[in-house]
């Protein structure tokens, strides 16, 4: 096997079962890009597509949440189940290229978007949203964008950096964002070596 292809899969597994939302995620970063995801939110839906057919990961995620109450539980707790299962799948990260960045543009919106897979959360997010209705229905807040993807990053050790800068459609600024770190998660956990990229010896 080349230095370029991973020794065992990259894959995980992950439940998570509250008195607000159940959720059950399964992932493989070493995937074709095969995405499903049905949380009783279509425009969530779409987004978390997105991660899977962007990223290349095979992605599977099946939540039910308290959507009578609102959509912040569901959102809140497959974004954590979600971070914690590609932090599974990440493993010890040897080989990976840890760093990736990139603007990703959709239409007239453009993002800027930089991770690092160091094991350290921390998330730094400059996306001012135009005033806007929620999407979908059963809606989905904008203002949950953030919290989504802050969540994710948490969970998953992800030190995550996002900029808009510039857009005006509150959807396309939200897929953009999105994208960009589907793509950027791509290049991260792409193996071009053997050992763990850091001096300390561990990620």
């Amino acid at each position: 096997m080349s230095d370029n292809q991973p020794k065992a899969p990259r894959a995980a597994t992950a439940s998570r079962n509250t008195k607000e939302t159940q959720i059950e995620i399964s992932l493989n970063l070493d995937g074709e890009g095969h995405a499903a995801a049905s949380t009783g939110l279509p425009f969530f839906d779409h987004m978390l597509d997105q991660i899977g057919r962007h990223g290349g990961f095979d992605l599977v995620i099946a939540a039910k949440g308290d959507l009578h109450v609102d959509s912040h539980h569901t959102v809140e707790d497959v974004s954590i189940a979600l971070g914690e299962v590609f932090r599974q799948a990440f493993g010890d990260k040897a080989g990976i290229r840890r760093f990736a960045s990139g603007r990703f543009p959709l239409d007239e919106a453009l993002v800027d978007v930089s991770l690092d897979l160091s094991g350290r959360p921390f998330v730094e997010w400059h996306v001012d949203m135009p005033e806007s209705l929620p999407l979908g229905d059963p809606p989905f807040d904008p203002q949950l964008a953030e919290h989504a993807i802050s969540s994710f990053a948490t969970a998953a050790g992800i030190t995550l950096h996002v900029e808009l800068i510039r857009g005006r459609n509150v959807h396309h600024i939200i897929e953009a964002v999105f994208k960009g770190v589907a793509r950027c998660l791509r290049d991260a956990v792409r193996i071009e070596g053997r050992g763990i990229p850091s001096t300390k010896g561990v990620l």
